[in-house]
């Protein structure tokens, strides 16, 4: 099995990851608040990470010298997972999915006023029809929009940002110090929110909290994996594998079958990523220098 093809396949089963991850905090939150669902998933995550980069070089790995950026990156991080699974909550599981694929289009965007980056008109058209693609599936002064798809549209805005700080520190900062960081600050601010929105977990639940946190972390495990295995721009466009999985999830579990408009705004928005991974694949490998 080539390098590459392994890396597809831990894409395709990180995002598998995520999407079950994202049926377990649907299905929470009918009852419990979305900070209640993120301090367990946070809980269980945090001695995993741990043990992740114990075993990745020792827990020296999280040491860092930027705490102020890791509190900012935790902050975004913790705004980003309320406003989802409550919108998870609100909107069917293909249509929140659908939403969220405007993250990427949010981070190219970004990246011009925060990081000074030049957006190549190929990559702005592309970007254009992305948020077409968007209207389309929550449809402005429709039905369709409503707290739902504001909330999914702010955890996508917030985990662009989330991007921004990763690709402008990441580079000075241990991987598994920048996630064990970012998943602190969160199970911190849910620790102190508990008191206000503590609802005791039925004994199904309590399994349905620790789904969660493994499938978070072997998500991010996986993710990981695939961008070590295989160049970004082969291993990026297998995340759009989500929407097959939250369409089956979501008709499976809930009966939720998406509608026309979703479908034609998610090709669009779906088509605008992969067009956006193409011309950066090929921009790089002009980039290069010739042997």
């Amino acid at each position: 099995m080539t390098t590459s093809l392994k890396g597809i396949l831990c894409m395709c089963l990180g995002v598998l990851f995520l999407a079950l991850g994202d049926a377990v905090a649907k299905w929470l939150g009918e009852v419990h608040s979305p900070l209640q669902i993120i301090f367990f998933r946070t809980l269980v995550s945090l001695p995993l990470i741990a043990l992740l980069a114990y075993f990745a070089g020792g827990l020296s790995k999280l040491r860092t010298k930027r705490p102020g950026v890791h509190l900012l990156r935790g902050l975004i991080y913790t705004a980003t997972m309320v406003c989802f699974v409550w919108g998870l909550t609100l909107l069917p599981l293909a249509e929140a999915t659908a939403i969220a694929f405007v993250a990427p289009l949010f981070v190219t965007l970004l990246s011009v006023p925060m990081l000074g980056e030049r957006i190549d008109p190929p990559v702005l058209i592309a970007s254009l029809v992305g948020f077409a693609g968007v209207l389309i599936v929550v449809r402005p002064g429709g039905d369709a929009f409503q707290l739902g798809t504001l909330t999914l549209l702010g955890a996508a805005f917030f985990y662009a940002l989330m991007m921004i700080t990763a690709r402008r520190y990441g580079a000075r900062e241990h991987l598994w110090a920048m996630v064990f960081y970012m998943t602190l600050v969160p199970f911190v601010v849910t620790t102190l929110s508990l008191p206000w929105v503590w609802q005791t977990p039925e004994p199904w639940h309590w399994l349905g909290f620790l789904v969660a946190g493994v499938l978070g972390i072997g998500a991010t495990a996986f993710i990981t994996l695939a961008f070590r295995f295989a160049p970004a721009a082969i291993a990026a466009p297998f995340d759009y594998t989500a929407m097959l999985w939250a369409v089956l999830l979501g008709w499976w579990f809930w009966g939720e079958l998406p509608d026309l408009w979703v479908w034609i705004g998610s090709v669009l928005i779906i088509g605008s990523g992969l067009a956006i991974a193409y011309h950066d694949r090929r921009t790089t490998l002009k980039a290069r220098p010739s042997a």
